[in-house]
């Protein structure tokens, strides 16, 4: 059983990811897990202080734990959007020095951060005076194109922690900023997981927190051995289901929700998006996966899929989407008694 009194408050993350972590997600995925932090999508400090700030980055307060990720490298405009997540009322607000998009290096921010940690320093100093007791917390690579990565690693983190930052997400591989594509990015550069439990055996005092190449939750579970904390991307994305287990597995609470209570606790807030004209499809394009390898599973994808942004839809799509569901499990052999086995 985990200890309640030693669990950090990024023991279990849901990852930042563009176009898919927003509110409506965010909001499904809490219905699954009351413990895990949950990140917005990253959001740059312009598009705060110069956009819709509600639209860009309203949320629910069901959804605490939640943190704000912001892609910046102006100090001023940095710290000017930390004062606005704390009014928000955000738990947490991070820097994004991971991203390797061709949008993110056209605005100086995201990976190519870790070349320039002074930067990134006084960009957390200032979010830092900005942000009152909210914490104020950095995602990084573990390196940058042709650099040695332990270098770049250390170095980065050593100089950033100079300003009181204690807590730092890694993603455990690099970010080749030339030849790679975003997705490409994610995938082909290799991993180091052992890099990142380098630098937290030798810096005790920070809080590091491992992302990357985490499929399940019995991954997290080893890694929890040797880091503060975890972060799924898209694993928690395209599975959802295994968030239901999070609770219990990870922080010793509670028992193991059913992918079908969940649905139930999301339907009130969908109800209440679709009286406010959120389109149906906004909300359930980020539960297509929540069934994965159980059956009716590829009919309740392909039913969501054809049916939820055709105008109008209600939660009747959602209902007869699940009863895919329902019938194929009804239909399960396993669930019936085993059969003797046949004398030849």
């Amino acid at each position: 059983m985990t200890n309640q009194t030693d669990i950090s408050p990024w023991r279990f993350s849901v990852a930042p990811m563009m176009d898919w972590t927003d509110r409506h997600c965010r909001a499904f995925h809490r219905c699954l897990t009351g413990r895990a932090r949950l990140y917005t999508e990253m959001v740059t400090a312009d598009a705060i202080l110069n956009g819709d700030t509600e639209r860009l980055i309203g949320f629910s307060p069901e959804e605490h734990p939640v943190a704000l990720q912001i892609g910046g490298s102006d100090p001023d405009k940095c710290a000017r959007a930390a004062r606005i997540a704390r009014t928000r009322g955000y738990d947490e607000i991070n820097l994004n020095c991971g991203c390797p998009s061709d949008r993110v290096q056209s605005g100086s921010f995201g990976a190519c951060l870790m070349r320039t940690p002074e930067t990134v320093a006084a960009c957390i100093s200032a979010m830092q005076d900005a942000a009152g007791d909210m914490p104020v917390t950095v995602k990084c690579r573990i390196g940058v194109d042709e650099d040695d990565p332990r270098e770049a690693l250390f170095g980065f983190v050593d100089t950033v922690a100079q300003t009181g930052c204690g807590v730092f997400i890694v993603h455990a591989r690099k970010a080749w900023l030339k030849g790679l594509s975003p997705k490409e990015n994610r995938d082909i550069p290799p991993l180091d997981h052992d890099l990142v439990a380098g630098l937290r055996a030798a810096r005790p005092d920070l809080v590091i927190i491992l992302n990357g190449g985490l499929g399940d939750l019995a991954a997290c579970e080893r890694e929890l051995e040797r880091f503060d904390g975890v972060m799924l991307g898209r694993a928690a994305y395209q599975t959802p289901a295994l968030l239901a287990d999070v609770d219990r597995r990870l922080f010793g609470a509670g028992q193991r929700l059913d992918a079908f209570a969940a649905l139930e606790a999301y339907r009130s807030y969908m109800a209440a998006e679709l009286a406010r004209g959120t389109p149906l499809h906004a909300m359930t394009r980020h539960m297509l996966g929540l069934f994965a390898g159980r059956p009716g599973a590829r009919a309740w994808r392909r039913h969501l899929s054809e049916n939820a942004a055709r105008p109008g839809a209600g939660l009747g799509v959602l209902d007869q989407a699940a009863g895919f569901v329902l019938a194929g499990e009804a239909g399960r052999a396993d669930f019936a008694p085993p059969l003797p086995a046949l004398s030849r």
